[in-house]
């Protein structure tokens, strides 16, 4: 098949490391021809592209600044992208033709894309869900569910999912939550198609010497938090937690991010001066997978006032690097339920950071190790990209 992908995400290069450009290498290796649709964002100062990369084709599309930018151009920008999208394709995929067109969420505003593909080339439509949007932003206080905004988005929100042939959602609760919240729908359109990648081959690492090189304790088990600080991962009850933890000596807390509430945690961290706790802003992605294949335990923070049930991705390289996972979410997200009724991590609600010491507590008391290889065993028996493949390729 002629596989058009529609993306957000930067994908400019097929080689890196990501869900998307894992799943696109499997289509690639299942024989199908690959064409990517992402944002060369204003900042980056480029002009739309057409090239190829370990084959694929990709054509990447000048816009306006649409996640490092003030809310006013993300959200102009953001409107934007469906006509900048669809002029692109005109000009530079007129002589293409397409089976199936697949985009993932966010944003919600390419229905008028896809539709325009659908009719364009007569192909089947494949969304892969990993964002529900503008609830999301409701229940942490971005948007007003009685304001004009919100019934906007909304509407288009409605517009993809009745566009789309097929939904592939992340998990169990969210396929009951869209087919709940959208009961025009079909069932049978609706199913579970989640996070995966592709496992690669691991160097034989020394952990004591990748610790050294990020000036992290060789001698006390580490927690990782890896990931976007921002308002979905709730940093104030983040911070409330370390807090709670910044006199133990028997565990170091290592995280890895940046985002737009970071500064709240830069602040504290300033302020407190905690000696087990390390914040590093970025890393390359080689030497975070290194520092992730160091450390005993991951940790994954979202707010507690989610009424939608996301499902961090940040779980899939703590569950490839065997280690195994404290989560503390809302009571929508069934991620805790997962990692818990597995056996590889534990799960609190993110209101009472006694709640998530407790889970420290309990996995220090454990054997971490074997913790971990059942959370491998897991990823590998379900978020590995060859069963997302065929989920996709079952439907369509």
């Amino acid at each position: 098949m002629n596989i058009l992908f529609l993306t957000l995400g930067h994908i400019y290069d097929l080689k890196d490391r990501d869900i998307y450009t894992d799943l696109m290498r499997e289509f690639i290796r299942n024989g199908h021809n690959v064409t990517i649709v992402t944002p060369y964002e204003r900042y980056m100062g480029l002009a739309t592209a057409l090239y190829f990369s370990q084959g694929a084709k990709i054509l990447a599309i000048k816009t306006l600044n649409i996640q490092k930018a003030n809310n006013i151009e993300k959200g102009v920008g953001t409107l934007l992208l469906g006509c900048q999208y669809k002029r692109a394709i005109k000009k530079y995929l007129k002589a293409d033709d397409f089976d199936l067109v697949t985009y993932s969420t966010p944003p919600i505003t390419l229905s008028s894309v896809v539709k325009f593909c659908k009719k364009k080339f007569g192909a089947a439509s494949y969304l892969q869900l990993k964002d529900i949007f503008p609830q999301n932003a409701v229940d942490v206080g971005l948007l007003k569910k009685d304001g004009l905004l919100y019934k906007y988005f909304r509407v288009k929100e409605k517009q993809l999912y009745n566009i789309s042939d097929f939904i592939g959602c992340m998990s169990p609760a969210n396929v009951e939550y869209v087919l709940k919240h959208n009961p025009e729908l079909d069932s049978l359109r609706v199913h579970i198609c989640p996070n995966s990648i592709e496992i690669w081959p691991h160097e034989v690492l020394n952990h004591d010497l990748v610790r050294n090189k990020f000036n992290l304790p060789v001698d006390k088990p580490i927690f990782l938090y890896g990931g976007n600080l921002g308002k979905p991962q709730g940093i104030e009850f983040l911070i409330n937690c370390l807090n709670e933890m910044k006199e133990r000596t028997d565990c170091h807390f290592l995280i890895v991010g940046n985002g737009i509430e970071s500064k709240k945690l830069d602040d504290w961290i300033s302020k407190v001066q905690p000696r087990n706790i390390t914040k590093i802003t970025y890393l390359p992605k080689t030497d975070y997978y290194k520092v992730v294949a160091s450390c005993e335990g991951g940790l994954i923070f979202l707010d507690y006032r989610f009424t939608i049930p996301n499902f961090p991705s940040r779980l899939l390289p703590y569950l490839e690097y065997k280690i195994p996972v404290i989560c503390a979410t809302d009571t929508s997200s069934d991620i805790g339920r997962i990692v818990e009724e597995n056996g590889f991590g534990f799960w609190c609600e993110s209101k009472d950071p006694s709640d998530f010491v407790k889970c420290v507590d309990r996995m220090l008391s454990m054997d971490i190790k074997s913790l971990g290889v059942k959370g491998y065993q897991f990823l590998c028996d379900n978020y590995l990209v060859e069963n997302t493949y065929h989920v996709i390729i079952s439907h369509v």
